[in-house]
């Protein structure tokens, strides 16, 4: 899967459902406003000093941000680190 494959909210909805987890790599401000049931913000900027928090490598991950691009920005350095299974959802609209 390319960075720039983005799954369905339906696929996303099914992957958190098993267990996966639903990050949100927007700013604190806008995940205030409005983020999906669930998520766990962490800020793109802030993901290599806290990719600890994303749990074990072998765990499912559906990222999402405002638009698409700084989910595809995470999803490639977590794919860099060793996590395998990362979604990006893309916009939170698609939630």
């Amino acid at each position: 899967m390319d960075m720039m494959s983005f799954i369905s909210g339906d696929e996303a909805r099914k992957l958190i459902s098993e267990g996966a987890l639903l990050l949100d790599v927007r700013t604190p401000n806008e995940y205030a406003e409005r983020h999906a049931p669930g998520a766990v913000n962490i800020p793109v900027q802030e993901i290599v000093q806290r990719v600890g928090e994303c749990g074990p490598k072998e765990r499912a991950i559906v990222v999402y941000c405002r638009s698409g691009q700084r989910s595809a920005s995470a999803l490639q350095f977590l794919n860099q680190v060793g996590y395998a299974k990362v979604f990006n959802l893309g916009s939170i609209d698609r939630w």
